[in-house]
């Protein structure tokens, strides 16, 4: 098990306000325009959060990876907030993309920050030669790259990809996701440690969770010094099973979990400064 120890790592508190699939039906503040994820980024930012993991939508609400709804996006946050969070867009199949659609979209739009999952892009060994010109590029545009993880297997995965070279020696940030998606996921903060017992290396990590203990496993990644996704995409509820109002709540109480800690919270410059 690789796990940091004090002087603490500052704490990079991502906002995830949407996701692929939540509708607007599930809580009226889940946003699904450019404006309203503008207001996500201005509340989050102010509870503590460094970065934003965004999904766009189509009009009727579903989920789109286009480069001109991304652009959209990213300019109205940025008038929002300014360079102060870091804009990290999702490579997202959503069920409906195929894997050169999702690099391609990558390609065109060229964000400061993207996340991707091994097992969408690089499914199995045939599909290695494929992606690694992409991850590769990735690496030579100096795109802040999370790697998203659903299990102890794909970390052991992806480190072989590293050692390998099919992926290149760059700057990687894991997601570790406890569960699955899917209806009622309840995830445990135990669940983290399968991925702690196999990560041999010490790359900086983070978590997300699904359901009403989504605090709890955040809490047990902030005292490992990992790091830290909350919002509406994986859970809508507080720890004690009530709605949370809004992602800011969400974000808030990651933050204060922090605090109480004695952990700082970093802001987006020292994220890409980290990062490159």
């Amino acid at each position: 098990m690789t796990v940091a120890t004090p002087p603490w790592d500052p704490l990079i508190l991502t906002v995830a306000p949407n996701g692929a699939y939540k509708p607007h039906g599930a809580h009226p503040k889940v946003p699904l325009t450019a404006e309203a994820l503008a207001a996500v980024a201005h509340s989050g930012l102010t509870a503590g959060a460094s970065m934003i993991h965004l999904h766009v939508r189509n009009p009727a609400g579903r989920h789109l990876l286009d480069a001109a709804a991304y652009r959209a996006a990213t300019k109205a946050i940025r008038k929002a907030v300014g360079d102060d969070l870091v804009i990290q867009i999702t490579s997202e199949a959503g069920k409906i993309y195929s894997p050169e659609e999702q690099m391609a979209v990558v390609r065109e739009v060229r964000p400061e920050a993207v996340s991707v999952a091994i097992r969408e892009l690089i499914p199995d060994s045939a599909s290695e030669l494929k992606a690694a010109p992409f991850f590769e590029w990735l690496h030579q545009e100096r795109i802040m790259t999370q790697i998203i993880l659903y299990s102890a297997e794909e970390l052991v995965r992806y480190q072989d990809l590293r050692q390998r070279g099919v992926l290149p020696p760059a700057r990687d940030f894991l997601l570790f996701v406890l569960g699955r998606y899917s209806t009622g996921q309840q995830s445990d903060p135990r669940d983290v440690l399968p991925f702690l017992d196999v990560l041999s290396s010490p790359t900086p990590w983070a978590v997300c969770a699904f359901g009403t203990k989504e605090s709890a496993c955040l809490t047990a990644a902030i005292a490992l010094s990992g790091h830290a996704r909350t919002g509406f995409e994986n859970n809508l509820h507080l720890p004690d099973g009530r709605m949370a109002q809004d992602n800011a709540q969400l974000v808030g109480i990651s933050a204060e979990t922090a605090t109480r800690l004695g952990r700082p919270l970093a802001g987006a410059r020292q994220v890409r400064e980290r990062f490159g």
